[in-house]
């Protein structure tokens, strides 16, 4: 490998440069390797164009502020300027087959955009808004990497790849589908900047190591969100007309032992079919099932994506059974008898943990225990020889794919932990992981706090059910817990999410910025005031005013006209508000629902 793109490892594995300098200019910033200082590229703070250093780069002048960052995520082009996205802080959270990963603690945008002071004023305004998302990508939760080794493949591809293949530049190695700033790398890429590409993935990275008898175990618990149709929890519903669903994410179990390594895939998605639930203040909103000519066409490419990617799948539907998820679930269960090679499988959780009760779990175990054992794990000895593989995947949903399919994957993960550890002879054929009380609570925190990772992501809060996960019931804590973040949600979803997922669909390039087209945000009508904050204060004065007068209102016939009026007013507007609801909620106004 050519030094001159990344730092070597041995001589054949790539890695990137993980230390930067950045220099900051009047007319360009300037990034530099810390340990190559020759290497590194400039960046005009006019017009955001990429240039490799040379070795005639070299400035009598010096720079107005340097700093340390810790990597590159991309670069992204707006109306009137170019943005640099940087790593400011990390966290090394753990290893992945030996090689360090890092957590992205905070990131921080460049501004190239000396150009906006020539820019008109409506497209002034387009770029405060644009920027505005910006800030809210600065915040991205969830997001990991490594400098030496492409996290985005499981073990069991990687040990498929053919040989060399490690050697290549990291972000050649990745799979697109889980690099979260893959639309930002297109200016490194064509600049031929590899050793400073770095290839982040959004999901979750969790490790413990468990003692079991006189052994000592390490797992490792890694969640890959897909790009293709990311998104906030109730504007990213179903899936889009290619087959891409929401919220779906492959979560592998990785074990390693003196040597041995194995992993278990599982695989979630939203339901693949064309709805939307549009928030409109109400705790719940309806479900609406999209009629389209393509949807049975839809459903079956999704799944055979899944098939060429993992082998057999199981689909396991964790939906109620009655109720608006009940009309989705059958129209389901309908698409996939069409499919034939595909096993449809219907487990209506709350009906089977309506006591919150883990064990419950078993019903379903026992309609799909004999392929999931017989789609067993992968599992490679100290020399690196194949002795199992994975042959297919279970892939579960519930509406949000998030609680309830975060309990019947971590009960799955444990049979199947128990399985490997006892074909490698760590525990005994009658022994499992739950007959060691500490490090079964271990265990069982990784996978609750990996579900409060991902769940996040998605709908802005912790997961609930995490306590069936930690402690295999419910607890008074954990329901007052599930509570609070359902009110959260409820908060989020209705006024924050439209921004959030406009600032997804802008950086993963579902949207892109074109000067010449017409400005996005331009609103008409009553929809110009699709926010909250007005009606509030006219429920809250209303209600004020009302309480007022009714304490007086003993006092004079007029007082009492002036509670009826109030009451009336207060009345009115709640009704309105509830009529109009979708328009007070805060909408995502660059992409469509598909």
């Amino acid at each position: 490998m050519d030094g001159g793109d990344g730092a070597s490892s041995g001589g054949s594995r790539f890695k990137l440069f993980d230390q930067l300098e950045l220099q900051e200019f009047q007319d360009k910033y300037v990034i530099k390797s810390i340990e190559s200082p020759n290497q590194g590229f400039s960046i005009g703070r006019r017009d955001g164009n990429v240039e490799p250093l040379t070795g005639d780069d070299t400035c009598s002048l010096n720079p107005s502020k340097v700093s340390t960052i810790y990597g590159v995520v991309g670069t992204i082009r707006l109306v009137a300027g170019t943005y640099v996205l940087v790593i400011t802080s990390r966290k090394e959270v753990g290893t992945f087959l030996g090689f360090p990963i890092f957590k992205v603690m905070s990131m921080t945008f460049l501004s190239c955009n000396e150009a906006l002071k020539f820019s008109s004023y409506q497209e002034k305004q387009d770029e405060a808004y644009f920027r505005t998302l910006l800030r809210t990508v600065e915040s991205a939760p969830g997001l990991y990497y490594s400098y030496e080794a492409d996290i985005t493949l499981n073990l069991q591809r990687r040990y498929k790849l053919a040989e060399g293949w490690m050697t290549k530049p990291i972000w050649k190695q990745a799979d697109p589908r889980f690099v979260w700033n893959r639309n930002l790398l297109e200016d490194l890429i064509e600049s031929k900047l590899d050793g400073f590409i770095i290839p982040i993935l959004q999901g979750s990275f969790q490790s413990v190591q468990l003692n079991l008898k006189s052994s000592h175990v390490t797992i490792t618990l890694l969640s890959r969100r897909c790009t293709r149709r990311l998104g906030t929890r109730m504007w990213r519903r179903g899936a889009n007309l290619e087959g891409d669903t929401a919220n779906f994410i492959e979560t592998e179990q990785l074990l390693e032992l003196e040597g041995f390594r194995s992993s278990l895939l599982q695989i979630r998605g939203s339901i693949p079919l064309l709805w939307e639930q549009i928030v409109d203040l109400s705790y719940k909103p309806r479900v609406r099932i999209i009629n389209h000519e393509q949807t049975s066409n839809v459903v079956e490419r999704h799944f055979h994506d899944l098939l060429q990617r993992y082998g057999e799948i199981v689909a396991v539907d964790l939906t109620d059974k009655h109720g608006d998820e009940g009309e989705l679930s059958a129209a389901y269960a309908a698409e996939m008898q069409k499919l034939r090679d595909v096993r449809y499988v219907s487990f209506d959780f709350h009906r089977y943990n309506g006591n919150a009760n883990f064990d419950n779990l078993n019903v379903l175990y026992d309609q799909i225990s004999e392929d999931f054992e017989k789609q067993g794990y992968f599992l490679v000895d100290m020399e690196g020889n194949i002795l199992e593989e994975q042959k297919g995947v279970i892939r579960n949903n519930c509406i949000d794919c998030l609680d309830r399919t975060n309990v019947t994957q971590s009960f799955l993960a444990e049979k199947s932990l128990n399985i490997q550890l006892q074909r490698i002879g760590v525990l005994t054929s009658s022994e499992g992981i739950s007959m060691f009380p500490e490090e079964y609570g271990k265990f069982r925190t990784l996978w609750a706090e990996q579900g409060d990772e991902i769940s996040l992501e998605y709908a802005g809060t912790n997961a609930l059910k995490g306590d069936l996960v930690r402690y295999g019931k419910q607890t008074v804590a954990g329901l007052i817990k599930d509570g609070m973040s359902a009110i959260s949600r409820y908060y989020l979803n209705n006024f924050h999410d439209g921004v959030r997922q406009d600032a997804m669909d802008l950086i993963s390039g579902h949207y892109t910025v074109n000067r010449n087209s017409p400005s996005p945000f331009r609103l008409n009508g009553f929809e110009s005031l699709s926010y909250l904050p007005a009606a509030s204060a006219l429920i809250v004065g209303g209600l004020t005013l009302t309480s007022f007068t009714l304490q007086n209102v003993g006092r004079s016939a007029q007082q009492f006209m002036s509670s009826v009026i109030w009451a009336g007013v207060t009345a009115g507007v709640m009704a309105v508000v509830k009529a109009n609801g979708r328009q007070f909620c805060s909408r995502p106004r660059l992409c469509g629902l598909l």
